[in-house]
Protein backbone atom coordinates (compact mmCIF):
# COMPACT_ATOMS: atom_id res chain seq x y z
CA UNK A 1 0.00 0.00 0.00
CA UNK A 2 2.11 3.00 -1.17
CA UNK A 3 1.08 6.62 -0.81
CA UNK A 4 1.34 8.44 -3.40
CA UNK A 5 1.70 12.43 -3.47
CA UNK A 6 1.54 14.05 -6.91
CA UNK A 7 3.01 18.13 -6.36
CA UNK A 8 2.51 20.68 -9.30
CA UNK A 9 2.19 24.60 -9.38
CA UNK A 10 -1.05 24.86 -8.26
CA UNK A 11 -2.39 21.61 -6.55
CA UNK A 12 -0.98 19.00 -4.77
CA UNK A 13 -3.07 15.10 -4.61
CA UNK A 14 -2.41 12.44 -2.17
CA UNK A 15 -3.84 9.27 -2.31
CA UNK A 16 -2.96 5.40 -1.34
CA UNK A 17 -2.49 3.17 -4.44
CA UNK A 18 -2.48 -1.10 -4.29
CA UNK A 19 0.12 -3.32 -5.86
CA UNK A 20 -1.99 -3.67 -8.72
CA UNK A 21 -2.27 0.39 -9.41
CA UNK A 22 -5.32 0.87 -8.39
CA UNK A 23 -6.31 4.25 -6.21
CA UNK A 24 -7.89 3.27 -3.22
CA UNK A 25 -8.57 7.29 -2.11
CA UNK A 26 -7.62 11.07 -3.46
CA UNK A 27 -7.87 14.06 -1.99
CA UNK A 28 -5.95 17.33 -3.05
CA UNK A 29 -5.03 20.79 -1.94
CA UNK A 30 -3.73 23.99 -3.27
CA UNK A 31 -0.07 24.56 -3.20
CA UNK A 32 1.42 27.22 -1.26
CA UNK A 33 4.74 28.25 -3.64
CA UNK A 34 6.31 29.90 -0.77
CA UNK A 35 5.89 28.07 2.28
CA UNK A 36 7.47 24.53 2.41
CA UNK A 37 7.10 23.89 5.99
CA UNK A 38 3.18 24.82 5.49
CA UNK A 39 3.07 22.36 2.30
CA UNK A 40 5.56 19.33 4.16
CA UNK A 41 2.78 19.52 6.83
CA UNK A 42 -0.27 19.38 4.58
CA UNK A 43 1.34 16.34 2.41
CA UNK A 44 2.19 14.53 6.20
CA UNK A 45 -2.21 15.46 7.25
CA UNK A 46 -3.00 13.63 3.72
CA UNK A 47 -1.40 10.78 4.01
CA UNK A 48 -2.12 10.00 7.63
CA UNK A 49 -6.02 10.40 6.85
CA UNK A 50 -5.51 8.31 3.70
CA UNK A 51 -3.64 5.48 5.80
CA UNK A 52 -6.45 5.44 7.93
CA UNK A 53 -9.34 4.77 5.32
CA UNK A 54 -7.11 2.27 3.09
CA UNK A 55 -4.40 0.91 5.45
CA UNK A 56 -0.53 1.25 6.81
CA UNK A 57 1.59 2.96 4.07
CA UNK A 58 4.48 0.71 3.13
CA UNK A 59 5.87 3.39 1.20
CA UNK A 60 5.82 7.02 0.15
CA UNK A 61 6.24 7.72 -3.53
CA UNK A 62 5.89 11.30 -4.98
CA UNK A 63 6.38 13.00 -8.63
CA UNK A 64 6.30 16.57 -8.92
CA UNK A 65 7.19 19.17 -11.46
CA UNK A 66 10.97 19.72 -11.91
CA UNK A 67 13.56 20.04 -12.09
CA UNK A 68 14.11 17.51 -8.85
CA UNK A 69 16.92 15.05 -8.39
CA UNK A 70 15.36 12.10 -7.50
CA UNK A 71 19.04 10.52 -5.96
CA UNK A 72 19.54 13.32 -3.01
CA UNK A 73 15.29 13.56 -2.98
CA UNK A 74 15.31 17.49 -3.43
CA UNK A 75 13.77 20.23 -5.23
CA UNK A 76 15.74 21.93 -7.69
CA UNK A 77 14.96 25.78 -9.16
CA UNK A 78 11.58 25.01 -9.57
CA UNK A 79 10.09 28.16 -11.04
CA UNK A 80 6.21 27.49 -9.92
CA UNK A 81 8.11 26.30 -6.16
CA UNK A 82 10.18 29.06 -4.91
CA UNK A 83 9.87 28.28 -1.40
CA UNK A 84 10.68 25.21 -1.87
CA UNK A 85 13.72 24.95 -3.59
CA UNK A 86 16.92 23.11 -2.02
CA UNK A 87 14.12 21.47 0.53
CA UNK A 88 14.71 17.52 0.77
CA UNK A 89 11.39 16.38 0.82
CA UNK A 90 12.03 12.57 0.70
CA UNK A 91 14.27 12.86 4.11
CA UNK A 92 11.66 14.97 5.51
CA UNK A 93 8.86 12.16 4.70
CA UNK A 94 11.12 9.57 5.68
CA UNK A 95 11.53 10.42 9.17
CA UNK A 96 7.84 11.61 9.80
CA UNK A 97 6.47 7.64 8.66
CA UNK A 98 9.83 6.04 8.94
CA UNK A 99 9.80 4.36 5.53
CA UNK A 100 11.15 4.45 2.16
CA UNK A 101 10.76 7.31 0.15
CA UNK A 102 11.45 7.70 -3.72
CA UNK A 103 10.96 10.85 -5.72
CA UNK A 104 10.93 11.41 -9.38
CA UNK A 105 10.13 14.74 -11.84
CA UNK A 106 6.25 13.96 -12.71
CA UNK A 107 7.03 13.21 -16.48
CA UNK A 108 9.09 10.38 -15.64
CA UNK A 109 6.78 9.01 -12.87
CA UNK A 110 4.02 9.03 -15.82
CA UNK A 111 6.59 6.79 -17.98
CA UNK A 112 7.20 4.75 -15.36
CA UNK A 113 3.36 4.35 -14.77
CA UNK A 114 2.46 3.62 -18.47
CA UNK A 115 5.28 1.47 -18.70
CA UNK A 116 4.18 -0.61 -15.75
CA UNK A 117 0.68 -0.42 -14.84
CA UNK A 118 -0.70 1.11 -18.16
CA UNK A 119 -0.14 1.35 -22.56
CA UNK A 120 3.00 0.88 -22.40
CA UNK A 121 2.96 -2.47 -20.73
CA UNK A 122 5.55 -5.17 -21.47
CA UNK A 123 6.81 -2.79 -23.77
CA UNK A 124 11.14 -2.61 -22.84
CA UNK A 125 11.89 0.62 -25.09
CA UNK A 126 8.85 3.24 -24.36
CA UNK A 127 8.95 7.16 -24.67
CA UNK A 128 6.02 8.80 -23.07
CA UNK A 129 5.07 12.72 -24.54
CA UNK A 130 2.58 14.77 -22.48
CA UNK A 131 1.46 18.06 -24.45
CA UNK A 132 -0.54 20.71 -22.56
CA UNK A 133 0.83 24.09 -21.33
CA UNK A 134 4.20 22.83 -22.49
CA UNK A 135 5.93 19.41 -23.79
CA UNK A 136 7.70 17.30 -21.55
CA UNK A 137 7.89 13.60 -20.99
CA UNK A 138 9.98 10.83 -20.05
CA UNK A 139 11.86 7.84 -21.53
CA UNK A 140 12.18 4.30 -20.50
CA UNK A 141 15.19 2.03 -22.56
CA UNK A 142 15.58 -1.72 -21.96
CA UNK A 143 12.76 -1.65 -19.05
CA UNK A 144 14.70 1.41 -17.12
CA UNK A 145 14.43 4.84 -16.30
CA UNK A 146 16.73 7.03 -18.59
CA UNK A 147 19.06 9.16 -16.84
CA UNK A 148 21.50 11.55 -18.26
CA UNK A 149 24.85 12.77 -16.87
CA UNK A 150 24.64 13.90 -13.27
CA UNK A 151 20.96 12.19 -13.36
CA UNK A 152 19.71 14.76 -15.37
CA UNK A 153 16.04 14.39 -16.43
CA UNK A 154 15.68 14.62 -20.63
CA UNK A 155 14.14 17.55 -22.16
CA UNK A 156 12.44 16.52 -25.04
CA UNK A 157 9.97 18.99 -25.46
CA UNK A 158 13.45 21.63 -26.10
CA UNK A 159 14.91 19.92 -29.42
CA UNK A 160 15.31 22.37 -31.70
CA UNK A 161 12.82 21.80 -35.03
CA UNK A 162 13.07 25.28 -36.61
CA UNK A 163 15.71 27.71 -35.78
CA UNK A 164 14.04 30.43 -36.83
CA UNK A 165 10.58 29.86 -35.01
CA UNK A 166 9.72 31.61 -31.38
CA UNK A 167 12.01 32.07 -28.64
CA UNK A 168 11.46 29.93 -25.72
CA UNK A 169 12.58 30.39 -21.86
CA UNK A 170 15.29 27.35 -23.14
CA UNK A 171 17.35 29.94 -24.64
CA UNK A 172 16.62 28.71 -28.03
CA UNK A 173 14.27 29.72 -31.30
CA UNK A 174 12.20 27.35 -31.96
CA UNK A 175 12.23 24.28 -29.76
CA UNK A 176 9.01 21.66 -29.93
CA UNK A 177 7.09 23.52 -27.13
CA UNK A 178 7.40 26.83 -28.32
CA UNK A 179 6.12 25.78 -31.75
CA UNK A 180 3.64 22.94 -30.62
CA UNK A 181 2.47 22.85 -27.04
CA UNK A 182 -1.23 24.23 -25.75
CA UNK A 183 -0.17 27.97 -25.93
CA UNK A 184 2.29 27.92 -29.48
CA UNK A 185 -1.34 26.75 -31.39
CA UNK A 186 -3.40 29.75 -29.44
CA UNK A 187 -0.64 31.77 -30.69
CA UNK A 188 -0.85 30.79 -34.19
CA UNK A 189 -4.58 31.20 -34.07
CA UNK A 190 -4.80 34.40 -32.55
CA UNK A 191 -1.99 35.70 -35.17
CA UNK A 192 -4.20 34.95 -37.82
CA UNK A 193 -7.55 36.30 -36.33
CA UNK A 194 -6.16 38.94 -34.04
CA UNK A 195 -9.82 40.49 -33.61
CA UNK A 196 -10.62 36.91 -31.52
CA UNK A 197 -11.75 36.89 -28.20
CA UNK A 198 -7.98 37.23 -25.75
CA UNK A 199 -10.17 34.19 -23.65
CA UNK A 200 -9.14 31.53 -26.63
CA UNK A 201 -7.47 28.31 -25.84
CA UNK A 202 -5.83 25.54 -27.33
CA UNK A 203 -9.51 23.29 -26.06
CA UNK A 204 -11.70 25.86 -27.65
CA UNK A 205 -9.89 25.97 -30.84
CA UNK A 206 -10.09 21.97 -31.05
CA UNK A 207 -13.94 22.54 -30.70
CA UNK A 208 -14.38 24.96 -33.51
CA UNK A 209 -12.31 22.43 -35.53
CA UNK A 210 -14.47 19.63 -35.00
CA UNK A 211 -17.16 22.03 -36.34
CA UNK A 212 -15.66 22.53 -39.26
CA UNK A 213 -14.13 26.15 -38.82
CA UNK A 214 -11.67 26.31 -41.06
CA UNK A 215 -9.06 28.56 -39.35
CA UNK A 216 -9.05 26.07 -36.72
CA UNK A 217 -8.86 23.20 -38.88
CA UNK A 218 -6.03 25.23 -40.03
CA UNK A 219 -4.79 25.40 -36.39
CA UNK A 220 -4.73 21.89 -36.23
CA UNK A 221 -2.99 20.67 -39.16
CA UNK A 222 -0.09 23.26 -38.23
CA UNK A 223 -0.02 21.72 -35.05
CA UNK A 224 -0.46 17.89 -35.80
CA UNK A 225 2.62 18.79 -38.36
CA UNK A 226 4.78 19.75 -35.55
CA UNK A 227 4.16 17.27 -33.37
CA UNK A 228 4.69 14.70 -35.75
CA UNK A 229 8.33 15.95 -36.37
CA UNK A 230 9.33 16.24 -32.77
CA UNK A 231 7.57 12.89 -32.61
CA UNK A 232 9.42 11.74 -36.00
CA UNK A 233 12.86 13.14 -34.00
CA UNK A 234 12.50 10.77 -30.86
CA UNK A 235 11.52 8.03 -33.23
CA UNK A 236 14.48 8.17 -35.54
CA UNK A 237 17.08 8.78 -32.50
CA UNK A 238 15.45 6.01 -30.04
CA UNK A 239 13.53 3.51 -32.28
CA UNK A 240 10.77 2.75 -29.35
CA UNK A 241 9.09 -0.08 -28.79
CA UNK A 242 6.09 2.77 -28.15
CA UNK A 243 5.11 6.06 -27.64
CA UNK A 244 1.90 6.97 -25.31
CA UNK A 245 0.85 11.02 -25.83
CA UNK A 246 -1.01 12.23 -22.74
CA UNK A 247 -1.93 15.98 -21.38
CA UNK A 248 -4.86 18.12 -22.09
CA UNK A 249 -3.97 18.87 -25.46
CA UNK A 250 -3.97 15.07 -26.47
CA UNK A 251 -7.85 15.16 -24.64
CA UNK A 252 -8.57 15.93 -28.69
CA UNK A 253 -6.51 12.78 -29.92
CA UNK A 254 -8.40 12.63 -33.29
CA UNK A 255 -8.13 15.55 -34.79
CA UNK A 256 -4.38 15.22 -34.92
CA UNK A 257 -3.38 11.47 -35.29
CA UNK A 258 -3.70 10.78 -38.72
CA UNK A 259 -1.44 13.86 -39.20
CA UNK A 260 0.90 12.71 -36.86
CA UNK A 261 1.23 9.19 -38.50
CA UNK A 262 1.62 10.65 -42.01
CA UNK A 263 4.62 12.94 -40.99
CA UNK A 264 6.19 9.53 -39.11
CA UNK A 265 5.87 7.91 -42.50
CA UNK A 266 7.02 10.75 -44.38
CA UNK A 267 9.94 10.82 -42.26
CA UNK A 268 11.61 7.36 -40.74
CA UNK A 269 12.25 5.78 -43.52
CA UNK A 270 15.61 4.37 -41.62
CA UNK A 271 13.90 2.73 -38.54
CA UNK A 272 10.72 0.70 -38.75
CA UNK A 273 8.73 2.89 -37.34
CA UNK A 274 5.73 0.66 -38.93
CA UNK A 275 6.38 -1.55 -36.00
CA UNK A 276 6.30 1.35 -33.50
CA UNK A 277 3.18 1.95 -31.48
CA UNK A 278 1.23 5.23 -31.24
CA UNK A 279 -0.74 5.31 -28.39
CA UNK A 280 -3.07 7.24 -25.47
CA UNK A 281 -2.34 7.48 -22.16
CA UNK A 282 -4.90 4.93 -20.74
CA UNK A 283 -4.46 5.52 -16.90
CA UNK A 284 -7.26 8.50 -16.61
CA UNK A 285 -7.18 11.37 -13.98
CA UNK A 286 -5.53 9.21 -11.48
CA UNK A 287 -2.51 8.77 -13.64
CA UNK A 288 -0.12 11.54 -11.93
CA UNK A 289 -0.71 9.53 -8.41
CA UNK A 290 -0.33 6.20 -10.22
CA UNK A 291 2.98 7.06 -11.51
CA UNK A 292 3.89 8.28 -7.68
CA UNK A 293 3.52 5.11 -6.80
CA UNK A 294 5.16 3.49 -9.88
CA UNK A 295 8.23 5.68 -8.27
CA UNK A 296 8.37 3.89 -5.40
CA UNK A 297 8.17 0.41 -7.01
CA UNK A 298 10.56 1.25 -9.87
CA UNK A 299 12.92 2.22 -6.87
CA UNK A 300 12.15 -0.25 -4.05
CA UNK A 301 9.95 -3.10 -5.35
CA UNK A 302 10.59 -6.60 -6.65
CA UNK A 303 14.09 -7.65 -6.23
CA UNK A 304 14.62 -8.11 -10.10
CA UNK A 305 14.09 -4.55 -10.42
CA UNK A 306 16.74 -1.67 -10.42
CA UNK A 307 19.17 -3.13 -8.02
CA UNK A 308 22.09 -0.84 -8.10
CA UNK A 309 19.91 2.47 -8.17
CA UNK A 310 17.86 0.52 -5.30
CA UNK A 311 20.47 -0.08 -2.89
CA UNK A 312 21.85 3.10 -3.65
CA UNK A 313 18.60 4.84 -2.82
CA UNK A 314 18.65 2.68 0.64
CA UNK A 315 22.12 3.46 1.66
CA UNK A 316 21.41 7.23 1.19
CA UNK A 317 18.20 7.32 3.09
CA UNK A 318 19.58 5.23 6.10
CA UNK A 319 22.24 7.93 5.93
CA UNK A 320 20.20 10.73 6.33
CA UNK A 321 17.98 9.08 8.73
CA UNK A 322 21.72 8.31 10.79
CA UNK A 323 22.40 11.90 10.49
CA UNK A 324 18.93 13.27 11.74
CA UNK A 325 19.34 11.39 14.62
CA UNK A 326 22.66 12.23 15.43
CA UNK A 327 21.27 15.66 15.58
Amino acid sequence: MIGAVDIGGTKIAVGMVNDSGKVLTRTQTATDPDDYAAGIEQIASMLRKAAADAGEISGIGIGSTGPVDPMDGEFGDVDFLPGWRGKKIVNDLAEIFNVTVALENDGDAAALAEAGWGAGRHRSRLIYVTVGTGIGGGIILDGKLYRGVDGAHPEIGHQVIDPAGPECTCGFRGCWESLAAGPAMVAWYKNRNPAHDDAITAKRICEFAQQGDALALEAVEHEALYLGLGLANLINLFAPDAIVLSGSLMKSAPLFLDRIRDVIRSGCGFVPAEKMELSLASLGEDANLIGAARVWHYRFGAASEHTAERVSSRIAHRKKLAKGTRK
